[in-house]
């Protein structure tokens, strides 16, 4: 049979192909896909040019298996209902409504171990979000807050917007959040965050401050996907205070201030990723377990005032032309599939 696929020709040109798929093995199953996420962050790195050339496109996505180098297929968040099973298969996957790590495609083979059943409060949207989600947790993991702390979130983008929910659940002494883009500040609040800030207003930094107590700020996030923030993250940093950075920047570089206050000061910067858990969680945490708390989480955070675009997958390249040329208009980016 035929689907459609998107691919990265070249940095900055996106198309979509009609393309075979292979026949259906017995271990596998046909899923049609109802609706896949873009991920902004990482994958306008893809469509700018930004991946380094000599790195796995994924190391532990199957289907993305694979170097670096153009023309390739990505995306790693497709919702869609099996449509069709192989002999060995048995008949409970049919018609089931499931989650992949998939790029954007209309139709996919997948083993059933390669897709995660979607429970059934969730809608198909919800699901879409279920990547994030599972990274969001990782960071919340990862930085570990507590109590009183008041904590800090640079970017938000859906992950920063994803972060801010999860995190104004905890009861902070607050929450501060900078964004340059005055519909994502307008979110952030809403979702809870105490005061949200522009980082290019040449106040931000000391109102920002003056709103923090005078040890600075416990825990800081950096989710940007610019190194540069990271100085932001330093200047409102306390006394062994941890900045958990959950950017992939590619191959963008930025001089980083590593001087007096990150010496003195005994700031930890905490690489948090979602491929692994950290080994403190692994005696008592899987990825299993952790991706049960994602699904649990979507279930409480108000997903849908986050899409601002829905785009049929034939319109794929405009999706990501307006990602690139106009982030300031876009939160969540959809593309549907009829």
């Amino acid at each position: 049979m035929q689907r459609r696929g998107v691919w990265f020709e070249k940095p900055f040109q996106v198309a979509v192909h009609e393309e075979s798929l292979s026949a259906l093995a017995p271990d596998q199953v046909l899923v049609q896909t109802i609706v896949s996420a873009i991920s902004a962050g990482t994958e306008l790195l893809f469509y700018r040019g930004l991946v380094p050339p000599d790195l796995a496109v994924d190391a532990t996505i199957p289907s993305l298996a694979g170097t670096m180098h153009y023309p390739l297929q990505y995306g790693y968040a497709s919702v869609g209902r099996v449509i069709a099973i192989g002999a060995a298969v048995q008949d409970e996957w049919h018609n089931r409504l499931v989650f992949s790590f998939q790029p954007h495609v209309s139709h996919f083979l997948a083993r059933v171990d390669e897709l995660i059943p979607i429970p059934e409060n969730i809608s198909p949207v919800q699901a879409a979000f279920l990547p994030n989600t599972e990274t969001v947790v990782n960071l919340v993991m990862d930085g570990a807050p507590i109590i009183g702390e008041n904590v800090v979130v640079l970017g938000q983008g859906i992950v920063g917007l994803l972060t801010t929910a999860l995190l104004a659940q905890f009861p902070l002494a607050q929450l501060l959040t900078f964004d340059r883009y005055a519909l994502r500040r307008e979110q952030s609040r809403t979702l809870g965050a105490t005061e949200a800030f522009d980082p290019t207003d040449a106040q931000a930094l000391q109102r920002a401050q003056a709103r923090l107590p005078a040890h600075g700020a416990d825990l800081t996030y950096e989710l940007t996907g610019n190194p540069a923030a990271l100085n932001l993250a330093i200047e409102l940093a306390g006394f062994e205070g941890r900045i958990v950075v959950g950017s992939w920047y590619g191959q963008k570089r930025a001089p980083l201030d590593l001087g007096g206050k990150f010496h003195r000061h005994r700031l930890r910067l905490i690489s948090s990723q979602v491929s692994t858990l950290a080994s403190n969680f692994s005696a008592r945490w899987s990825k299993t377990r952790r991706m049960n708390v994602a699904w649990a989480m979507l279930a409480r955070v108000p997903l849908n005032q986050l899409i601002t675009h829905r785009f049929p997958v034939a319109e794929a390249a405009r999706a990501y032309e307006m990602l690139d040329q106009h982030p300031e208009q876009a939160l969540q980016v959809l593309l549907e599939y009829a």
